[in-house]
């Protein structure tokens, strides 16, 4: 079984979800999936070892997540870019590496029509992300540390791998 993206999204909820164990079908409402799209989710990652146990009984594998998202993601899941569209900011263009760095222009978006800024289209890790990020402000800055991860200069990189370690470890 090869991870997917979605994977990813799903894992980071599950984290944030801390000891309330969410269900499949609360888990598809948040992140605008089917219930059977969280369940081959939660199985992938299982079957990778980001997931300790059987399935939603067990708890994500953090420091497996954290090895794989700062070392692999960028190799496993590289950015898709595109030209200037409206969207929502991401990587260090969103919460928090935005009020540590000084943004260029333009910057990276996850396309959406509903979205507050202009910049590159930048595909998020699964098309409805945003909407689920728009939901969930910490969903939305974990995302956008993957974003940095992704495909950030070596500064931002840094920033964000400190970042994302520091909140996966609490």
């Amino acid at each position: 079984m090869t991870l997917k993206p979605q994977d990813i999204v799903v894992l980071l909820k599950l984290l944030n979800a801390g000891d309330k164990r969410p269900t499949y079908a609360q888990l598809a409402v948040d992140l605008y999936m089917s219930p059977s799209e969280v369940h081959a989710s939660v199985r992938r990652a299982s079957a990778a070892r980001l997931i300790h146990g059987p399935e939603l009984g067990g708890r994500v594998n953090v420091k497996a997540l954290e090895e794989f998202i700062v070392h692999g993601i960028r190799y496993a899941f590289p950015p898709q870019k595109g030209g200037m569209t409206r969207g929502i900011p991401t990587a260090s263009a969103a919460e928090p590496l935005n009020r540590k760095m000084t943004q260029e222009e333009p910057v990276p978006v996850w396309p959406f029509e509903e979205g507050s800024r202009r910049g590159y289209a930048f595909l998020p890790l699964y098309k409805r992300a945003p909407q689920a990020a728009l939901k969930d402000p910490e969903l939305y800055q974990l995302l956008a540390l993957v974003d940095a991860l992704r495909d950030g200069s070596a500064r931002e990189r840094e920033l964000a791998k400190r970042e994302i370690s520091a909140r996966l470890k609490n």
